[in-house]
């Protein structure tokens, strides 16, 4: 036992660790994904949270300690982010014949999470520092991370926050948007990326690549919408 402790005090201070750890965790909840038919309330990304939750919880480890093995994958979201491009360019004579009815929905979508959050926060007495990380809960991690700073909320809190949000959304997009009936895979993607950024994304491109690729489009274009009416939004509720 005690030269198993020594082995594991020696491994904790190696950052390759928590970066092994966070890919097995993923890997496990992808497989139980998989094994469930990819039923959407099998979500890999929260399985892998709750995983990765459990071991630093038992073994004692601070989270910055596993930051600090795991900030590659925090490093990648931001080349990730500006990837979104991608699938702008690749859909843009579609999304050229459908730009006003996007740009509407964009407009729709990003104020109601927005408002409807601090409306909710404010009248159950948030304070100002959690509305501030609340406000950008939509938009993908990076992008949120930089607002919530940006307005004096904690960025950590902003990213869990964010992380919350778009595991809600990839498990409740699809079984809502079947019972709404809507049968347009554009419709259906763009929803879903505005509202559940870089998670509804992946599980959007999981049902349908069309979906998909406008699932990219709506989560870059709510972050770009997002930095520029957050803060003028939270200022009211201020």
């Amino acid at each position: 036992m005690a030269d198993a402790a020594l082995i594991w005090s020696y491994l904790t201070r190696e950052p390759l660790l928590w970066l092994t750890a966070t890919l097995i965790a993923y890997w496990v909840g992808d497989a139980a994904f998989r094994a469930s038919g990819r039923k959407p309330y099998v979500n890999p990304v929260l399985i892998a949270v709750a995983a990765l939750a459990l071991v630093l919880k038992g073994t004692g480890t601070p989270y910055a300690t596993y930051f600090e093995g795991a900030q590659f994958v925090h490093f990648m979201l931001g080349p990730a982010t500006v990837a979104l491009a991608l699938p702008l360019y690749t859909n843009l004579a579609q999304v050229r014949r459908a730009a006003f009815p996007m740009l509407a929905a964009l407009l729709a979508g990003s104020l109601t999470a927005i408002l409807s959050a601090l409306a909710i926060a404010r009248a159950l007495g948030v304070d100002a520092s959690v509305l501030s990380a609340l406000a950008p809960k939509s938009a993908t991690a990076p992008v949120a991370i930089g607002i919530a700073e940006r307005m004096g909320g904690s960025p950590t809190l902003a990213a869990v926050l964010v992380l919350t949000t778009g595991i809600i959304g990839a498990v409740v997009a699809t079984p809502l948007l079947n019972l709404l009936r809507i049968t347009d895979w554009r419709a259906r993607g763009f929803a879903t990326g505005v509202a559940a950024h870089g998670i509804g994304t992946a599980r959007a491109f999981q049902v349908n690549e069309t979906a998909g690729s406008f699932a990219g489009i709506g989560m870059g274009l709510n972050a770009v919408l997002t930095a520029l009416i957050a803060p003028p939004l939270l200022a009211l509720f201020l």
